[in-house]
Order: structure tokens, then C-alpha cells, then sequence
């Protein structure tokens, strides 16, 4: 018999028929001589509940069972009797799994701390939270693939190790197959001939630069993949191993880049509503209660547009007492674009042409040779949640940044080279995935959004 999941089963116009269902005991309790036993198989917030008679010979097996364990029922399904569920098993037939002792079981009826639950990620998974952000997380992943999809983008895998540094930060985790314990010298230095690759080379920040090449070929591209900073930030929006989603489009000026931007912000965050209705109904009544309210703000508004500047007279007159400066050329924070989405807009506002000292290389000059077409889309509650720009096409103004920003050309030659061969006005964006996830289900802690975090003296699992 086909196992159904207990996702398909609730979601079913009628009962009747024999089921067969797998998974995790959540409860069991006893009345008279019945067995009630809640399971859950991972594929919806729902449990399901198993009924077993007295009669039957694996009446004892059941009585047996504690949280933890995982089980194979097959039985009728029936309208159910009791209150809270549409349909039960009437089980027929039982058999365990895997036992689950419970003295050691750390997973019981009741609330666990998000911070306890962070030392058992092994098993947090079979939480209604995190059961939930993992189901959330696979439909974003699902929604952006699609929009992208749909609108002609290749999807391009750029490499995780690369010897470039797209943003100019340098919090960049080296990768070596070097003898750390007696690291060959040259001339008193690291000889990196001798490494693996026979230079420096890292793990990557971004696929911007790579997915720049496949863009000025194949027009509309977009990467979707691991990205790592060594960042000695102990933060609850902070990892040193994230996702990231970079669209890169040719013959793209700035402004086709924002339409492209709230288009797609759009669409995941409407897909998701669709797709999860349970789920961000969860987060909703238990994390942040303008979850939903938010999502559905900001697919059915029309975001604003603004320059940096305006923003910086926007926040000098608003009259409030900020933590941080507002002042021209100062990089805008949290406060700042929350206040501007959130008290004076009232809805997502599109940030363009920030000053050039404050932007990566990349930037393409204004003719005013003082700001970049830069910009970060704002949303409500925690400010960016996308950042991109125009990209600098002109060979001679890229090279100048990029000898201001103390880079070795020799090491960007293809880079350049682009710029020389067919170059065109081309622009992208990147939107981090999890901080993504993390905004649609109101959780506090990015910790609490990917499955394995990756943060500072910590790399468990």
C-alpha cells in the first residue's frame, strides 16, 4: 500500500478507505479501551490521530508508545468523533518503527527554549517551530526559483571557492590544503605556490562577479547558493555561512532593476501566503502577530522611490532622535530606513544613488561624479532586504575604482575584459536568503532560519 502523507490526507473531500500512514508519536493517551495517538510525518503543521481498539492484537504495542517514537499504522479513515480534527485513523494494523526512550528524549509536551533547541538541531526539525520555518523556507526557495524560471532567467551555479573579493571587505575564510603546523616559507612568506591552487584563495561572499560573465551571454541570469564571511559577529542577524539570491540582466539600466526587484518581492511573498497558510497563521499567533498583515502589505502596495538624498532630508527634518547621524555621505541604518518605511511612507520604499564613497567598486558613476546608481529596497520591520546597483560598464571608470579601492587589476583581468569585449549597461541585485525567511515568519533570531548555523566558536552538526 502507498503511504500517504497526513498533509494529503487532511487536505482530502471525504473519508473512507484504507490508508497507510508513517511517523513521529507526538502524544498518546488512554481512554477506557482506547488508544489516541497524535503522529506527525513533517508535511504540514496538522497532526493526525491514530485510534486503537482494545481489540486489536497491537492494542498492548500502542499503550506502549511514547513521544518520540516513530510508527506505520494502516487503517480506515473515518470522520473523527472529536474536536480539533476533520478525519482519524481507525487502525487496523500497527508496527514500531524506532523507540524513543523517555528518559533520554529531550523533546516533551511542552515549550522548549529557542536557545535549548539550538543544541539539539539534530531534532528541533520535529518542533511545530521549526517544522514550520523549514516548510516556510522551502516555499521561498520554491517561489524564487520560480519567478525567475518563468521570466526566461538561467539559473548559473558560480564556484563557492574563488580568489577574488567581490565586496573589497576581506572577511574572507581562506581555504588552504597548506600544513598549518609547518607552513612552507619563501623570502620570510607564506609560499603560495605551494598551496593547492598556487595562490590565495577563499570561500566566496558573493556570485556576483562570476554571474556577471554568464549575464553579458546569456542576458538574464541568477545564482542561488551558499555564501560565507568570516565576520566576528555574535548578532541575532548574523552568520558566517548564508544563502544568497543574485539576478544579474543585461541591457538592464537601474530603474528596470527596482521594477524587477518589487516584482519579485512581490511574487515570493504571495506565493508563500498561498502556499503556507498554516504555517504563517503559527508564526502569526506565536512570533510576531503582524506577520501576515505585513506580507500581504507589501504585495498589494506600490513601492516608493527616493533618492539617497531625499532620504537624508527626509530623517534631518523628521525631528527624531535617532541613535546613529544622519548626515550626507554616512551610510543609512535600521533605524533610519525603518522610520522612513514605517512612519513616513507607510510601505516599501526603493533607495537609489547613494554617495560613491560608501559603495563597492562595481557601482556605476553618476554623472556627478559623487554618487553611484546604487539601491536598496526597505520594508517594514527590518529595513533592507535587498541591495543592488547598476554595474559600472565603462572600462576606464571601473579600472579608477577600482585603483581607489587599492585592488590589483592583474587580479580582475577578466573582469575588465568584459568591459572591453562587447560591453553593455547590465544590473543585479542580491537578497539574502535567510534574513528573506527570517522576515516572513517574524522569528528574532537567523539562527532560528537555516537549518545548521554556522556563527563564531560554533560549527556543531
Amino acid at each position: 500500500m502507498h503511504r500517504s502523507k497526513v498533509k494529503e490526507i487532511l487536505a482530502r473531500d471525504s473519508a473512507g478507505g484504507p490508508v497507510l500512514v508513517q511517523g513521529w508519536v507526538k502524544t498518546r493517551r488512554s481512554s477506557g479501551a482506547v488508544s489516541f495517538i497524535q503522529i506527525s510525518d513533517g508535511s504540514t503543521l496538522s497532526d493526525l490521530q491514530v485510534v486503537v481498539q482494545e481489540s486489536l492484537p497491537d492494542f498492548a504495542l500502542a499503550e506502549s508508545l511514547t513521544t518520540g517514537c516513530s510508527i506505520s499504522v494502516e487503517g480506515e479513515l473515518v470522520q473523527s468523533q472529536g474536536k480539533g480534527q476533520k478525519y482519524e485513523v481507525q487502525a487496523s494494523k500497527l508496527e514500531v518503527l524506532g523507540l524513543a526512550d523517555p528518559e533520554t528524549y529531550p523533546l516533551q509536551k511542552k515549550r522548549h527554549t529557542l536557545e535549548f533547541l539550538r543544541e539539539i538541531a539534530h531534532l528541533r526539525p520535529r518542533t511545530n517551530t521549526f517544522g514550520a520555518v523549514a516548510r516556510v523556507r522551502n516555499a521561498t526557495a520554491y517561489a524564487i526559483h520560480t519567478f525567475f524560471q518563468n521570466r526566461g532567467f538561467q539559473y548559473i551555479q558560480t564556484p563557492m571557492i574563488t580568489a577574488s573579493d567581490a565586496e573589497g571587505a576581506g572577511s574572507m575564510f581562506r581555504v588552504t590544503t597548506l600544513d598549518l603546523l609547518d607552513v612552507p616559507k619563501k623570502d620570510g612568506a607564506v609560499a603560495v605556490e605551494e598551496d593547492f591552487f598556487g595562490k590565495p584563495t577563499f570561500l566566496t561572499v558573493s556570485g556576483q562577479l562570476e554571474a556577471e560573465i554568464f549575464a553579458l551571454a546569456l542576458s538574464d541570469v541568477y545564482t542561488f547558493g551558499p555564501t560565507f564571511r568570516a565576520e566576528n559577529s555574535n548578532t541575532s542577524r548574523h552568520l558566517a555561512e548564508f544563502w544568497m539570491v543574485e539576478p544579474e540582466v543585461a541591457f538592464c539600466d537601474l530603474d528596470g532593476l527596482a521594477d524587477l526587484a518589487e516584482d519579485f518581492l512581490k511574487h515570493v511573498f504571495r506565493q508563500v501566503l498561498e502556499d503556507c497558510p498554516d504555517d504563517l497563521g503559527f508564526f502569526n499567533q506565536w512570533y510576531d502577530k503582524s506577520t501576515i498583515a505585513t506580507l500581504e502589505g507589501i504585495v498589494n502596495s506600490n513601492f516608493e522611490r527616493l533618492t539617497y538624498t531625499e532620504a537624508v532630508d527626509i530623517l534631518k527634518s523628521s525631528g527624531e532622535n535617532f541613535e546613529f547621524p544622519v548626515e550626507w555621505g554616512l551610510d543609512l541604518q535600521s533605524e533610519h530606513e525603518r522610520y522612513i518605511t514605517e512612519k513616513k511612507i507607510g510601505r516599501p520604499v526603493v533607495v537609489t544613488d547613494y554617495p560613491k564613497e560608501i559603495k563597492a567598486f562595481y557601482m556605476r558613476v553618476n554623472d556627478d561624479d559623487k554618487t553611484v546608481r546604487a539601491m536598496d529596497v526597505l520594508v517594514p520591520r527590518i529595513g533592507e532586504i535587498i541591495g543592488g546597483s547598476q554595474r559600472e560598464e565603462r572600462r576606464d571608470i571601473l579600472l579608477e575604482r577600482m585603483k581607489q579601492a587599492g585592488m590589483d587589476e592583474k587580479d580582475y583581468w577578466w573582469y575588465l575584459d568584459l568591459r572591453q569585449y562587447g560591453t553593455v549597461p547590465h544590473a543585479g541585485f542580491g537578497l539574502g536568503f535567510e534574513r528573506t525567511v527570517q522576515f516572513i515568519t517574524g522569528m528574532q533570531n537567523i539562527r532560528d532560519i537555516i537549518p545548521f548555523p554556522r556563527t563564531p566558536k560554533n560549527a556543531e552538526f
